[in-house]
């Protein structure tokens, strides 16, 4: 039998082989179970569930046998009548009061791929409590499922379209006003996902200028992965250049992470665009609070906290684990190297289009050119240059490469001595020049992923090509 498995944030797995829909009932039915005896009156809220999808194949039918298993189990639903986003499902789940809700989405995975998020109470990634709760429910109750239109005649189902009211609060969150009084020329990648041209309608009638990319919807994603990396948006950064945009901005899949592209063609990377968001909030807004980052997170995050007195928390991969320091603690931002990011006042959740909002409005405040507040931060507190690649990881291969990573220990990187390893999620080398080099499992595909940071982008590749020797090597 095969093993459904939630990892960093959900099950994904490959469409028509193990993401079936026998297997999505089969989760939708252990969600249903965990509703149906939840007992904290903080997640009760009614007993009703959200269920969204994005544009990959099949999404669309995937959300509606969820909906039927839920409806099933006597859980009222609201199912998004359209193809919508993963911060709309959460922000649903704020503003209506609901008791969690479901996303069909894969995310930044190639299109071969779906997935199944469950959005907590909190409007953000379930946490591992929740999760294990789910996961042992999986195969322990036969399924019970009804009819959509059996449903509706129930009033346990409920179509709507909850994009607007998500829209609209992180319009009031930015200085709209400011930005489109800005005159902006703006390209926008929505990579064929369920981005649209939300940010182009948003600007429109405008200063702004804005042209959208892409915005069709392309359950193959234009043979691409719609996550926004430089493999990913070759396109979109020569159009930037060409077209002497000030600022382009691309969503991935699912609208939860923004990838950036400044007018020279240079694409940002999540940890510059995070750096630059981090500085606004404290230098333009005057705001405060702490800050949450991953294990891959730069150097540079730590040298802006530093400045301004801000606690810095370090967590494994994984936006459930920064959702989990929001939830507790006054964070300012948290977020991940992959251009995931969560602000104060919104909810412990990503969101792409508002980050796109919050870099155009940084530039509203500064009046400076993109690359020119980069090149102001870098000044001030040393350029940190980030590179990532992955190698195929399958089977014993998996359960072994970890272990004897850990038995490599390095004295010293390519003459650079190491002073720290961090076992947090993987294996961290630190150095004394504050270069670093990552291994860690991907939690979602199977692939080992490899990260280096370092003061130049020739040093960072490297090391990097250092840390591929060592696998090569091990393998």
């Amino acid at each position: 039998m095969y093993k459904i498995k939630f990892g960093t944030d959900g099950w994904r797995d490959l469409i028509d082989k193990d993401f079936t829909f026998d297997n999505v009932k089969i989760v939708a039915q252990a969600v249903a179970d965990y509703v149906n005896n939840v007992k904290d009156k903080d997640e009760l809220r009614g007993k009703e569930l959200v269920v969204g999808y994005d544009s990959r194949r099949n999404s669309r039918e995937y959300a509606e046998a969820t909906a039927g298993v839920l409806a099933g189990n006597g859980i009222k639903v609201l199912l998004a009548d359209r193809i919508t986003s993963t911060p709309a499902v959460s922000f649903a789940i704020k503003k209506r009061n609901l008791t969690g809700g479901v996303m069909i989405t894969a995310s930044h995975n190639p299109p071969e791929y779906n997935g199944f998020k469950y959005k907590a109470y909190y409007s953000g990634s379930a946490d591992t409590g929740i999760i294990d709760k789910i996961e042992a429910n999986l195969h322990k109750s036969g399924i019970k499922e009804i009819s959509l239109k059996e449903a509706e005649d129930k009033n346990l189902l409920k179509m709507d379209n909850i994009i607007p009211e998500q829209l609209d609060f992180i319009s009031d969150y930015v200085d709209m006003k400011r930005i489109r009084r800005s005159g902006f020329k703006v390209l926008v990648d929505s990579m064929y996902g369920a981005g649209g041209r939300y940010l182009e309608d948003l600007l429109s009638g405008s200063s702004c200028r804005v042209e959208t990319i892409h915005a069709e919807h392309d359950v193959n994603f234009g043979g691409i992965s719609p996550e926004p990396i430089g493999q990913n948006l070759q396109e979109f950064v020569k159009l930037t250049k060409e077209g002497k945009f000030d600022i382009g901005l691309a969503t991935d899949g699912d609208v939860d992470r923004i990838g950036c592209a400044a007018p020279d063609g240079k694409l940002l990377n999540g940890q510059h665009i995070m750096a630059l968001l981090l500085w606004h909030f404290v230098e333009n807004k005057k705001m405060k609070g702490e800050v949450v980052t991953t294990i891959c997170g730069t150097v540079l995050l730590e040298k802006i906290c530093e400045k301004y007195g801000l606690k810095l928390h370090e967590t494994p991969v994984g936006f459930k684990y920064i959702c989990d320091v929001m939830r507790r603690d006054d964070v300012l931002i948290g977020g991940e190297e992959a251009g995931g990011i969560g602000f104060k006042d919104y909810m412990p959740e990503r969101d792409g289009i508002l980050s796109g909002l919050l870099l155009l409005e940084m530039m509203a405040y500064t009046k400076k050119p993109l690359l020119d507040t980069l090149n102001d931060l870098e000044k001030e507190f040393g350029a940190y240059h980030y590179l990532k690649t992955k190698v195929k990881i399958a089977g014993k291969e998996k359960k072994d490469i970890m272990s004897k990573l850990a038995k490599n220990t390095f004295k010293d990187i390519l003459g650079s001595r190491v002073v720290e390893t961090n076992t947090l999620d993987g294996i961290k080398f630190i150095c004394e020049n504050s270069n670093w080099l990552l291994f860690r499992l991907s939690g979602t595909e199977p692939i080992l992923r490899i990260y280096s940071e370092a003061g130049t982008e020739d040093k960072a590749q490297e090391i990097l090509d250092f840390g591929k020797r060592v696998v090569s090597r091990i393998k």
